[in-house]
């Protein structure tokens, strides 16, 4: 994490002086030793369980479970698996309460099926209660563009299960097993604030409309409920740059990254790019394009860009020398290697950059154009123009907009827009 100071001197560039100084009065109301901790929304996942008792209302529970035996799944282990989160979550709420906190409990359904609005404006504090799925969509509705308040409710979220889920966005493991103490802690301000950066997606275009979003995460697509963000007047050197004369930013904020390509994954993505707003325009077609938060650089980011110990080993091989003493001690530390570098995948959850990845970039012929076009670096905005079929814009794997032959996109950071969390160690 990067130092307070460095912190407010980058986002400061980035600022109006308005926004720069409204940025500043929101940092300083909400030091550690300011917060106040009075009121609780916990965002507890749905589980496994669950899930399927939504998938069958029709079913009692023997009938559902002997359902899922003839599927082949282990029943006995969904079952202890939700009650071992179940029990978990009553810890959480428990320990909250123990500190004199009102609690109001909110499955992860139940929240995303509405705004939120009134019992986001009541928390002082958001807690999911699972893995980074919950945190991702806790924090999509902490957006200030999705709850069209500049109120910054933070949030810290608990492993409800560190023996099944790595959980990178939650609290430390051991906080698991000792709910109580985080909370006793953050109740008396011994922590530490975490701002992570978010990317803002702005679609442009000629008349400010926006396509009907869908939800991802109900495993069916689901029409989501409709946000308004007013579109604007482009400024006449943008419009002329990018050939549009509306903007309209969408409410949702991506925590870890956003992806654009192409629905059917077997079909090549075409898109076009220009970087940090320079004249060249970068065109290629690829697998898709992943534009990534440092939050988000230890989960698809490095899915994407990491190597393994035999991609070290097949590259060592392939030298002149491949066979040489040095050459063949550097094989023999092929993991330790792979390993450095996939680590050197990773940056600040607070860094102001975004660093885009192009997944398997098609590399013959004319593609890309031009040559030197990088298949990953670090910018400050990304414009994407898309020349794709049927392609989608997904924020979080979760919020999905058509993104089809013609369509504009702005990526970039404000420093207004960073998610504030609870970090302890």
């Amino acid at each position: 994490m990067l130092k307070s100071k460095q912190l407010l001197q980058q986002f400061s560039k980035g600022c109006s002086k308005t926004a720069g100084r409204l940025f500043l009065r929101e940092y300083a109301k909400y030091t550690p030793t300011n917060f106040k901790l009075k009121r609780a929304l916990v965002v507890t996942k749905l589980s496994r369980y669950e899930f399927e008792q939504l998938r069958h209302p029709e079913l009692s529970p023997d009938q559902l479970q002997q359902k899922l035996r003839d599927r082949g799944t282990d029943v006995e282990m969904v079952l202890h698996l939700h009650k071992v989160h179940k029990d978990f979550e009553r810890r959480v709420v428990q320990s909250f309460q123990d500190v004199g906190c009102e609690v109001k409990l909110s499955s992860r359904l139940e929240f995303r099926s509405s705004l939120s609005k009134d019992v986001m404006s009541w928390a002082d504090v958001i807690v999911p209660v699972g893995g980074d799925g919950t945190f991702l969509l806790s924090a999509g509705r902490a957006s200030p563009l999705f709850a069209l308040s500049q109120q910054k409710t933070p949030i810290v979220g608990f492993n409800s299960d560190p023996l099944h889920s790595e959980g990178r966005l939650m609290l430390p493991k051991h906080y698991s097993d000792n709910p109580a103490d985080a909370v006793s802690r953050i109740k008396s301000g011994d922590f530490k604030w975490m701002h992570r950066s978010r990317v803002r997606t702005t679609m442009l275009g000629s008349n400010g409309k926006i396509p009907e979003p869908t939800d991802l995460f109900r495993h069916t697509e689901v029409k989501m409920e409709q946000v308004s963000t007013a579109p604007e007047m482009m400024d006449q050197d943008m419009a002329y740059k990018y050939k549009a004369k509306m903007k309209r930013v969408l409410p949702y904020l991506a925590l870890n990254e956003v992806f654009i390509g192409e629905h059917l994954s077997a079909r090549v993505s075409h898109l076009q790019l220009v970087l940090d707003h320079q004249d060249m325009v970068n065109k290629t077609k690829c697998s898709g394009l992943c534009v990534s938060t440092g939050t988000g650089s230890t989960s698809w980011h490095t899915s994407i860009n990491r190597i393994t110990s035999r991609d070290v080993d097949d590259l060592l091989r392939s030298l002149p020398n491949g066979n040489s003493k040095n050459v063949m001690m550097m094989r023999q530390n092929a993991e330790e290697i792979a390993q450095r570098y996939n680590q050197g995948l990773l940056f600040a959850p607070d860094d102001p950059r975004l660093c885009y990845s192009i997944r398997e970039q098609i590399c013959v012929g004319v593609w890309p154009s031009p040559k030197t076009f990088k298949e990953r670096d670090f910018v400050q905005t990304v414009f994407v123009k898309s020349h794709c079929i049927d392609a989608n814009l997904v924020i979080d794997g979760s919020i999905s907009f058509p993104f089809n032959d013609g369509a504009k996109a702005l990526l970039e950071v404000h420093p207004e827009d960073a998610l504030l969390t609870i970090a302890l160690d």
